[in-house]
């Protein structure tokens, strides 16, 4: 029988097969990791932290000064030391996404349906596009010309995003109850119509071909390194928001019932809680900032995924798991 893969043999196929691009990567870093322990850092822990995905010094100055230009980030200068913290936008944005990224595996639907129309010529044509855009980013589907639908979406997002574009008393906003009485074809076969479940469906599953063989690998590894745990721990979630992002988050009740997000979202949270500890005392160790090293982070921080402090994913029960693997994965 093979000896199994050790989690730093992963580093590197890892790193070509999602193959970051410098300035995402660091807005996963800083939404991820740098948020919870109080948004700002020091450049040169950042840049000195970021060498271990190969980003050079340079393109990692040029990326932060990108996302300062973004209003993702913001400087400031004490002495001859520059430190990058959040800006309000950026915490804003970070916090939405979050809501999504780290959502519970769990969620209930009430069998709800939330409607957006636009009253003919209410917008302009630009002003309709990036609307558009907008709410397929928060998972709304195209229903019909200028009726935008989804069954559980982030209202509080929503309305923000409304106003931020003056469009709030423009927008009619109304709620239907999908009828017990129908059968479930006719319902999907609409959501697919409205997104596409297909690509998500792919793309999901190569998630999981990529991960899958950390969660292997860690069970063989009583102690996992902290600078190799950082890493994966980064590549995952890079990977995990690049596809959870497009997603519309939709009720299981409207999908498949073997959907790969749902085998994903749990191989992520086991991902998660099993390379927290060692992953967290590297990053506490790698960053500096303006008061010193970086702060404890936020209780909020333990209630990613549902929760991260039950010891699920650690220990014995990881490597009992894993023989079951193919299973709950």
């Amino acid at each position: 029988m093979p000896r199994p893969r050790r989690p730093d043999d992963l580093v590197a196929p890892l790193l070509d097969a999602v193959a970051p691009r410098a300035k995402s990567l660091i807005v996963t870093v800083y939404g991820d990791a740098v948020l919870p322990h109080g948004g700002s850092a020091w450049l040169g822990s950042l840049i000195d932290l970021l060498a271990h995905f190969g980003l050079s010094e340079r393109i990692v100055r040029t990326s932060v000064f990108r996302l300062c230009k973004d209003d993702w980030l913001i400087n400031t200068q004490i002495g001859r030391r520059s430190y990058y913290r959040v800006t309000e936008s950026g915490q804003e944005r970070f916090t939405a996404a979050g809501r999504r990224v780290y959502a519970p595996l769990n969620r209930v639907w009430d069998r709800g349906w939330h409607l957006l129309m636009l009253p003919p010529n209410a917008l302009d044509a630009e002003l309709r596009d990036r609307l558009r855009r907008e709410l397929a980013w928060l998972g709304f589907g195209v229903a019909a010309p200028n009726v935008f639908a989804h069954p559980d979406y982030d209202e509080a997002a929503m309305h923000r995003l409304l106003g931020e574009l003056g469009v709030a008393d423009k927008v009619v906003h109304m709620k239907a109850t999908h009828d017990r009485a129908a059968g479930p074809g006719a319902l999907r076969e609409m959501v697919r119509g409205f997104w596409d479940v297909d690509r998500l469906e792919h793309d999901y599953a190569g998630f999981l071909g990529r991960f899958r063989p950390v969660w292997q690998a860690l069970a063989a590894d009583e102690a996992p390194d902290p600078r190799v745990s950082f890493v994966l721990r980064t590549l995952m979630i890079h990977d995990f928001r690049r596809i959870l992002l497009r997603d519309p988050m939709l009720p299981p009740d409207l999908l498949p019932p073997d959907w790969s997000g749902q085998e994903a979202r749990t191989l992520a949270r086991n991902l998660y809680r099993r390379l927290r500890q060692p992953s967290e005392s590297f990053l506490m160790a790698a960053l500096t900032t303006a008061n010193g090293p970086l702060p404890e982070a936020q209780p909020s921080f333990d209630a990613r995924f549902g929760g991260l402090t039950d010891g699920a994913g650690d220990g014995d029960s990881l490597r009992d798991a894993v023989g079951q693997a193919d299973v709950r994965l």
